[in-house]
């Protein structure tokens, strides 16, 4: 079946094109790309008023699956995604079993396709039942599917062995995505270590925790001639020694995730556990410069850094409730609203940070761009429609949010993968 997008503003940063054209899909692919086109019994979408960008990818979320599927399950977080308006995502290792033997890629390959909604390319584990004591066998899991590979949710804490690490992405032509924590900094840390912490009780992670294993993991990638991405950006000084090292040439990337950088650690003030994520929300100074790191390229990607938990487990209290929130269903429209809207960065530069860049980091060869031949992934943004957060309303199994109930301009309203309406979700 074809289907004929018309009079939609479309826009391809890989390409520079921002411009009203038609888009005819026809086998999954783009058939055609032109001011206007005469496809005679194609189902026909009406994108005025419309922007057409490529389907969006989100390089870092968590799905649960396997192991821990009453917080998530690749089907649930799949849907999350359409309706988000992502076409990609990538979940991260630590599920459990941990994501370190080419079996649970088997599992979550097979889980994605029988859901059949997003691409899923998964991450794996950079060592084994990410003890980060004894490197996974990259080369396997690679050959299984792995796009990337990370420790997430922990930190090597051994300097040889993440070169090592290192050294071996480097032959493999493959990426490590660093969670940059020096765990006897943070060790018992609930929130950012700062006036807000020292006012309610609560002991803090230092920004130091971060920005030590930024320097250390920049180094070795240096040393190594090796790629690496720094997950969830936080703090000023992680900012400037990305800056720094890009200067240099070293193979650094980095991303930022929405919460870090609309929130602050005195959004904390009310104790409220969907306001606890790691790394926590710092101060406004970090805040103010991860969002000049996004204007000047510094930061090339959004994430979203999806983390879902159960109802029961953040209520158990700020002390106790597990790090993390969801961000699959908010991140595009409170980035369109704070940054695009609120005049930080233009909206080309806005869709580059989650189509092109991120699959430029990854590797991947066809998402992320529109043009005549490619895949046929693709969102529709509406820039004037207003939406209300209600985490009762998610398709995620997460309701674990700190943006319930804001009102937010702009928003997806169409995602295409494939050539195929995504979201709304086929009856």
């Amino acid at each position: 079946m074809s289907l004929l997008i018309r009079n939609g503003r479309v826009i391809d940063p890989a390409s520079g094109l921002d411009e009203t054209l038609d888009i005819l899909i026809e086998g999954g692919r783009i058939a055609d790309l032109q001011p206007r086109i005469e496809a005679r019994g194609a189902e026909t979408i009406d994108a005025s008023r419309l922007v057409v960008a490529p389907g969006f990818i989100d390089l870092h979320v968590h799905l649960r699956d396997p192991g821990q599927t009453a917080k998530e399950t690749i089907a649930s977080g799949g849907r999350a995604a359409a309706k988000g308006g992502f076409t990609t995502i990538c979940p991260m290792p630590n599920t459990r079993p941990p994501h370190d033997h080419p079996d649970v890629t088997e599992h979550i390959k097979s889980e994605a396709a029988r859901a059949g909604l997003v691409r899923v390319l998964p991450i794996g584990a950079l060592t084994k039942g990410l003890l980060g004591a004894e490197l996974a066998n990259m080369a396997a899991l690679s050959a299984a599917g792995c796009v990337a590979f990370s420790d997430d949710g922990k930190c090597v804490q051994n300097s040889r062995l993440m070169l090592r690490a290192l050294e071996r992405a480097r032959d493999l032509g493959t990426l490590i995505i660093d969670h940059a924590e020096d765990a006897s900094l943070a060790d018992g840390g609930i929130i950012h270590e700062g006036p807000v912490s020292r006012r309610l009780g609560l002991p803090g992670i230092p920004s130091a925790a971060e920005e030590v294993m930024v320097a250390r993991d920049i180094l070795l990638a240096e040393a190594a001639g090796a790629r690496i991405h720094i997950a969830h950006v936080s703090t000023k000084g992680a900012a400037g020694l990305i800056r720094e090292a890009k200067r240099r040439g070293v193979r650094v990337t980095a991303e930022a995730a929405p919460h870090h950088l609309l929130l602050t650690e005195a959004d904390l003030e009310g104790r409220d556990p969907n306001f606890k994520m790691n790394p926590p929300l710092r101060g406004a100074e970090d805040v103010a410069a991860l969002r000049a790191a996004v204007q000047d390229g510094t930061i090339d990607a959004f994430a979203t850094d999806h983390a879902p938990h159960t109802p029961a487990e953040k209520a158990a209290g700020i002390e106790s409730a597990p790090f993390g929130v969801v961000g699959l269903e908010t991140a595009v429209s409170v980035l369109l609203d704070r940054l695009v809207h609120g005049g930080l960065i233009p909206l080309d530069r806005f869709v580059a940070m989650w189509t092109v860049r991120p699959a430029e980091i990854l590797g991947l060869d066809g998402p992320g761009r529109i043009a005549v031949g490619g895949q046929a992934d693709l969102t529709l943004l509406n820039l004037r429609r207003t939406v209300v957060v209600e985490a009762a309303e998610f398709a995620s199994l997460g309701r674990n949010t700190p943006f319930q109930g804001w009102k937010l301009r702009g928003a997806p309203v169409r995602t295409i993968r494939g050539g195929r309406v995504i979201y709304p979700f086929p009856a």
